[in-house]
């Protein structure tokens, strides 16, 4: 267990030779007194998007120097997170495609595998005819990429933490140099903030946003508060908020934020989706340590939790997913689990010593989660043994007791820059010209706050709604503004709004931006100008060179369309009265909105959608239906709509594209004004699934 000493990026330095699986590498930590006078590219922050930025710095043929904050390289990458999110492997190349190329190497060596036969490991995440292995163990990864920097020598520098007051030296717009907390002062031609944080870029004087923007403010349908689109993560079944069970003067309980979600859908706001530790378990019991029971733990802190399994939500809330011998990298699930919610507000902006605090208060929770969930009388049983079966490593964070000596920092300081990624680059409605690499990874947050509303308690916060294709990145999304600061590049805490960070944030993407990042330095360098006046067809060149994938050339989606582009009166699914058991769904597009509903062709007869509609005046009008036709759909799909002539039912077969294109016309019809249930969509005596999107109407006449 870590003590109360331990600081914000801890951890006491777990060396290469405590794990003989892993090749020896020749150290290339260099002391303070051995360094240069100056460097050309200097990289503040050992993520892997900097570790990637300083080795392309060494191969473009500058001087470059990797300073990491806290004791280990790698940020999540070596700090837990093994099962790397993808999106499209398709859409990732260069230092990244190298790193994970090293890991299949590595893994595909027998003496790699102790716990388990190498045959014996199977991952949805790769192919059997991939060279590449994307999930992998914390110290393994950290291992990769010493090796990296060690054969290309390239120096690094740890447990060197930027001064947050006066770290930044500053002339005529440019970085002189940077002052590290140790008063160490390291001089530099262009520098790259690799950090999580983007620690240096707020020291620096650049602009940047830190929470939710309001939908409003980049035209956008996914960002600031989402409560509609939180049906992920979320409560199943009642339970109550309070202290004392039914007394609101009580006051609620520990991990509830508030009463109400402070605001409307769509609404900006100072909270930020929550962290957790990645946690690397095992059920080999001679490699198991036993789940700790925090000093300070405090029973109500797990009351919601207890109260959640006693109203019947027995689902097992944690995500484990397996890695190579017999260990898991485990992340956040349903409504009560491994993310601290609403805990992390004050992290981005915060001191170290702040910083600190709120990493202790996470790993508290987490432990006595994890305590809880293996020992309390009160969780069941079928719950229960999967946390006696699993439990933390003796071989991974071998200094910490087995806990992740990274915080996962999903989101912090967010640069703003004249170009910010949003939520139409991620759907395709805008393409950046000026590629520096793509990503394609769903539209991702957690959640946000946990809040009472009518005696209940609620996650708000949660989206996962799919991006169509890869998309490119803007070069001008990971450089400042020209007045702010011509010699500095943010490749991690870029220029994104909060729903589209949600989607780049991915550990294969900040490879691909500290690689880009790194060669746009090297060539204004080269040409003596800010980052702002290079030429992007070169910097275009170069990449494409190195093997960085910048335009998506297969197959191509079409982006969704949204609701205020349609004529008349639309209703989207989302706003539709449900019963339970739908699933949610963007994998196939044209959709209308933020996707579609399906039943996954079960529960016949028990699964239906109510349409509601505010009629202005009594007409004729046109309704359509959208749906996106597969193989597996049902051929006759029941339409009931409500008219003011009687009931009408319309079978639709779904295997078939829509007739008009992109949404089916159900007929014409006579409305009365008012608001009303207009169509009913059910999946009694379906035949395959039920797929159930927008619908619309569009008046043709009144009378």
């Amino acid at each position: 267990m870590l003590s109360c000493s331990t600081k914000i990026l801890p951890v006491l330095l777990v060396t290469i030779s405590l794990f003989c699986s892993v090749p020896a590498i020749s150290a290339q930590e260099i002391q303070p007194d051995k360094l240069k006078s100056a460097y050309d590219v200097v990289v503040y922050g050992g993520t892997s998007g900097g570790i990637a930025a300083a080795l392309q710095a060494h191969r473009m043929g500058k001087t470059a120097l990797l300073i990491e904050p806290g004791k280990h390289l790698g940020g999540l990458s070596s700090g837990g997170l093994g099962a790397t999110d993808i999106g499209n492997k398709a859409a990732i190349g260069g230092i990244a495609r190298e790193f994970y190329g090293r890991l299949g190497t590595y893994y595909s060596q027998d003496e790699s595998w102790v716990y388990q036969k190498q045959s014996d490991y199977k991952s949805r995440r790769k192919n059997t005819s991939e060279t590449e292995m994307w999930t992998f163990e914390p110290h393994v990864a950290e291992a990769t990429f010493e090796q990296m920097l060690t054969a290309d020598q390239v120096p690094w520098l740890k447990q060197q933490r930027l001064d947050l007051k006066q770290g930044v030296q500053k002339a005529e717009g440019r970085i002189s140099a940077i002052k590290m907390e140790s008063g160490l002062v390291v001089k530099g031609k262009v520098f790259i903030d690799a950090t999580y944080e983007g620690d240096l870029l707020a020291v620096a004087g650049v602009s940047y946003h830190v929470g939710r923007e309001s939908n409003a403010t980049y035209g956008e349908t996914l960002n600031g508060i989402q409560t509609r689109n939180a049906v992920f993560h979320q409560f199943i079944k009642p339970v109550d908020p309070y202290v004392v069970p039914g007394d609101k003067s009580s006051g609620l309980l520990p991990g509830v934020q508030q009463e109400g979600p402070g605001g409307k859908d769509g609404d900006g706001d100072h909270r930020v989706q929550a962290y957790c530790f990645r946690m690397c378990t095992t059920d080999v019991p001679e490699n198991q340590r036993e789940w700790v029971k925090p000093k300070n733990y405090d029973p109500q802190r797990y009351e919601l939790l207890l109260r959640n399994f006693e109203a019947g939500d027995h689902r097992v809330p944690w995500n484990p997913v397996l890695m190579p011998n017999r260990k898991t990298d485990t992340n956040n699930n349903f409504a009560i689990s491994t993310d601290n919610i609403g805990m992390n507000y004050e992290y981005p902006d915060a001191d170290y010593e702040e910083r600190d605090e709120i990493f202790q208060e996470h790993l508290t929770y987490q432990q006595g989660l994890m305590w809880t969930l293996a020992n309390s009388p009160r969780v069941p049983p079928e719950v229960q043994k999967q946390f006696q079966k699993w439990k933390p490593t003796k071989d991974e964070f071998q200094e910490t007791a087995g806990w992740p000596f990274q915080l996962y920092v999903r989101e912090a300081r967010r640069m703003i820059s004249e170009y910010v990624m949003n939520e139409k680059h991620c759907t395709s409605e805008l393409i950046a010209d000026d590629s520096i690499g793509l990503a394609a990874y769903t539209m991702d947050s957690h959640n946000q706050q946990r809040y009472a509303i009518d005696g209940k308690t609620l996650n708000e916060g949660d989206v996962q709604v799919g991006v169509p294709n890869p998309y490119p990145i803007s070069y001008r999304s990971i450089r400042p503004r020209k007045s702010e600061c011509q010699n500095l590049l943010v490749p991690v805490a870029m220029a994104a709004s909060h729903i589209a960070y949600g989607s780049i944030r991915m550990e294969p993407v900040f490879m691909v931006l500290g690689q880009s990042a790194a060669t746009a330095a090297s060539q204004a360098i080269d040409a003596d100008s800010a980052v702002q006046d290079i030429d992007y067809p070169q910097l275009r060149k170069q990449l494409l060179a190195d093997k960085q994938v910048l335009i998506w050339t297969g197959p191509r989606k079409e982006p969704p369309i949204r609701v205020k582009s349609l004529a008349g009166i639309v209703v989207d699914d989302r706003d539709a009265r449900s019963s339970l058991g739908w699933k949610k769904s963007s994998s196939i597009t044209p959709y209308v909105g933020q996707g579609y509903q399906h039943d996954g062709d079960t529960d016949k007869g028990n699964r239906k959608i109510v349409f509601t509609a505010e009629i202005p005046q009594d007409g004729i009008y046109e309704v359509r239906v959208y749906y996106v036709p597969s193989s597996n759909r049902a051929t006759n799909v029941p339409y009931e709509l409500r008219t003011a002539e009687g009931p009408v039912t319309v079978r639709v077969n779904q295997r078939k594209k829509p007739e008009q294109g992109k949404y089916q016309v159900l007929g014409t019809f006579l409305f009365k004004s008012g608001k009303q249930e207009i169509l009913t969509v059910s999946n009694q005596g379906t035949d395959g699934h039920v797929i159930v999107d927008a619908l619309q109407l569009v008046p043709l006449k009144s009378k």
